[in-house]
């Protein structure tokens, strides 16, 4: 076996070992967690109309959200970084369907497929600062697809009794055991029309319906 071929089954078997840990530690922790869902009725008001729910999170509160949202259907934008991949095992293995891309590789490619799903009725979850930030700072592409499928944006996020906060640059929330975990959803916001303009022009109410939904910053 070639050496660039032993590195790339390397790779492999690395990938599919961490996609199962994840998986076990995502459960083992997910078990023991309080979950509250506070205005939860802004996502019900924005589903069964149409289109899909274009659903707006931080990458730091990846984790909690995820849990609290598995076996939905729900798809989800998942980054081709490296990461990405065991990233994506897990949240297909919670009921998700990943939908691979992001703002700086694949992204066009995923916001077309992500129109797609939300016309055909299937709600998408969009990382809006990830992959690799600026933090709390949404991209567009959220917004475009939304407009382009006139479907609903609702933001959630979560607020956490304890927790470990890693010193990435998302400061990646992983709720400790037993922790309350409080998930907060904003009222839909809506494109004005289809036009990618518009799509773009509602990011800043994306963020501002965030910050209201998620923890305090304290970066």
């Amino acid at each position: 076996m070639s050496d660039e071929r032993y590195a790339s089954r390397a790779r492999r078997v690395r990938t599919a070992l961490a996609a199962l840990i994840g998986q076990a530690l995502v459960r083992v922790l997910g078990a023991t967690w309080r979950v509250r869902l506070v205005g939860p009725d802004h996502l019900r008001a924005a589903e069964g109309h149409g289109p899909g729910v274009a659903i707006a999170i931080w990458h730091g509160e990846l984790l909690p959200l995820v849990w609290a949202h598995r076996r939905r259907g729900i798809a989800a934008i998942i980054s081709t970084h490296a990461d990405g991949e065991v990233i994506a095992r897990i949240v297909e293995a919670l009921g998700f369907q990943p939908i691979r891309g992001s703002s700086s590789r694949g992204g066009m490619r995923a916001l077309l497929e992500a129109s797609r799903t939300l016309r055909a009725g299937q709600s998408v979850a969009f990382t809006t600062d990830g992959p690799r930030g600026p933090r709390r700072v949404s991209a567009p592409g959220i917004g475009v697809a939304a407009a382009r499928a006139n479907a609903p944006v609702v933001a959630i996020g979560c607020r956490v009794s304890r927790a470990w906060r890693l010193r990435s640059w998302d400061r990646f929330v992983i709720p400790k055991p037993f922790a309350r975990v409080d998930v907060r959803y904003a009222p839909a916001v809506r494109a004005a029309g289809p036009d990618p303009a518009h799509g773009e022009a509602i990011v800043p109410a994306i963020d501002a319906a965030l910050f209201a939904v998620c923890e305090p910053d304290a970066a």
